[in-house]
């Protein structure tokens, strides 16, 4: 089991000192990350007007011509879903944590999941603990990492299965349980899919589950995941239930 836990701690100085180094190294890397959005995005125009200009290829050489615009413009995509990736991964701001209902986040994700687990065949089953206590979030970043792992379980059912979410309430906050009935994991590779650019999909980034745990993170969180193969993977996100926060009933 992996179990990705916060420091709450003061930071010492010498741990200060890596924090700025950390932020300067980030804040450069965003920078150089723009940088190569805008020769990128010139590429991927001049292959759009190639494009077109070969809509109507006839000879053998043109339809050639066509494919191998074709191709980059595959790559320019993929690179572009890179940066981005890396973009949401690296950038770095406050998060405005607020008292909210978990269980209306988990909603709405689902609630736009429902379409794309249709047309996949994944049962999402729900369990969702009415009497939740309330936690301190941020909506619009909690909702995108928990629809990271919900697109990543889908992805782990290419066949279709079962979907799994259940919150309730456990000592010091409350716990949110993600289980499909997916490929699962291997030991080594459970203990690796947290870390930057590590991924088993064909074009995928390695940022998503990442960029969840850092999210996750940000809430004081902390994520523990279990899986075997052929059976299916659990994932549980846990969050504390600070002092003088009750339950928050928001709108179904």
């Amino acid at each position: 089991m992996q179990d990705s836990r916060t420091n709450h701690g003061n930071p010492s100085g010498a741990d200060q000192r890596l924090i700025d180094q950390y932020t300067e190294l980030v804040t450069l890397s965003g920078a150089l990350a723009h940088e190569i959005k805008n020769p990128l995005s010139t590429i991927r125009l001049n292959m759009e007007l190639l494009a077109e200009d070969l809509n109507d290829a006839v000879s053998p050489r043109e339809r050639r011509a066509r494919n191998k615009i074709a191709v980059v413009q595959r790559e320019c995509q993929r690179l572009q879903n890179l940066l981005d990736d890396f973009l949401n991964f690296a950038r770095l701001r406050r998060l405005n944590l607020e008292p909210g209902d978990l269980n209306v986040v988990i909603r709405s994700v689902l609630d736009f999941f429902a379409p794309q687990a249709a047309e996949q065949q994944v049962e999402v089953i729900r369990y969702l603990d009415p009497d939740l206590p309330g936690v301190l979030l941020d909506r619009e970043t909690l909702n995108a990492a928990l629809l990271n792992f919900v697109l990543n379980a889908q992805q782990a059912m290419p066949g279709g299965g079962q979907l799994l979410v259940r919150t309730h309430g456990v000592t010091g906050g409350v716990a949110l349980d993600l289980i499909d009935t997916g490929c699962g994991m291997d030991e080594k590779t459970a203990a690796k899919i947290f870390q930057a650019f590590y991924t088993t999909k064909p074009g995928g980034s390695g940022l998503g589950l990442p960029t969840a745990l850092k999210i996750i993170e940000a809430h004081n969180g902390r994520i523990s995941v279990e899986s075997e193969v052929n059976r299916g993977t659990k994932f549980t996100i846990f969050f504390p239930t600070p002092p003088r926060i009750g339950k928050t009933r928001g709108e179904i």
